[in-house]
């Protein structure tokens, strides 16, 4: 609260200060965003994809995301760009590491140092895949969002107004608490087991909302704007002043 500090520092110290209360869980990429990999892709069709998905280590699994075999550095097909399609890739992978839901991510950013890792697989609690989580994920929740040449703007949400957003169900509530720059603890007590913001809704309505449909939390009213028997997949969110009511 010093009057010295500006902008930028005071949320950096805000960042350090609420650090060791998260977990993996909340930061992580969820599974179904994850690029990854069989272990039976051809060598041709894996470079092509590799190249378009702009990242530089990817999951490689066995059949089913849930059985990861190791993690592929795309600096380490560098050396083998020429070869032909029945090169064998997989013997290039490198160990998984894995980590629970649960881990705070103070201890896995010491774990990451420790263990000169970036990535990790992070699991539930029978042994599935939940998501993956990077090194850049744990440091962003000190300094924010870090950009290189690979990002673009991954919360896909649109500002109408002050009060008024629509944000894409998949949303992971911990982006959707940076967004309208609140805390997010009353959400998190009531969440369940839910991580984004389609999942909020459907815990707190019991059901699928179909378009149109309204729930209210706290001073926030969710309007969802498109959906289908399956999932919630655009919403949006207006905040309500003390005052009025939408």
């Amino acid at each position: 609260k010093e009057e010295s500090l500006d902008g930028e520092d005071h949320k950096i110290l805000e960042g350090i200060v609420k650090f060791g209360s998260k977990d993996v869980k909340q930061i992580m990429k969820s599974r179904t965003d994850v690029t990854a990999f069989d272990l039976g892709t051809p060598y041709n069709e894996l470079y092509k994809s590799i190249l378009e998905s702009g990242y530089s280590r990817l999951p490689i699994f066995d059949q089913s995301f849930d059985q990861i075999s190791g993690i592929l550095f795309v600096k380490d097909l560098i050396p083998f760009i020429d070869e032909s399609d029945n090169f064998d890739w997989t013997t290039l992978l490198r160990s998984p590491y894995f980590v629970p839901e649960t881990k705070k991510i103070d201890d896995l950013l010491k774990s990451f140092q420790e263990k000169k890792m970036h990535m990790a697989i992070v699991v539930d609690e029978f042994g599935g895949t939940s998501g993956l989580v990077t090194l850049e994920d744990v440091l962003e929740e000190i300094v924010r969002e870090i950009t290189d040449e690979f990002d673009v703007d991954e919360i896909s949400y649109s500002k109408l107004d002050d009060n008024t957003y629509i944000f894409e169900g998949k949303t992971p509530l911990v982006d959707f608490y940076k967004v309208l720059e609140i805390e997010g603890n009353s959400f998190e007590e009531v969440k369940g087991e839910s991580d984004t913001l389609a999942g909020f809704i459907i815990e707190q309505a019991g059901r699928i909302l179909l378009k149109n449909e309204k729930l209210t939390f706290d001073n926030i009213n969710f309007i969802v704007e498109s959906a289908d028997k399956r999932k919630v997949k655009r919403i949006k969110v207006i905040i309500q002043s003390q005052n009025n009511e939408v």
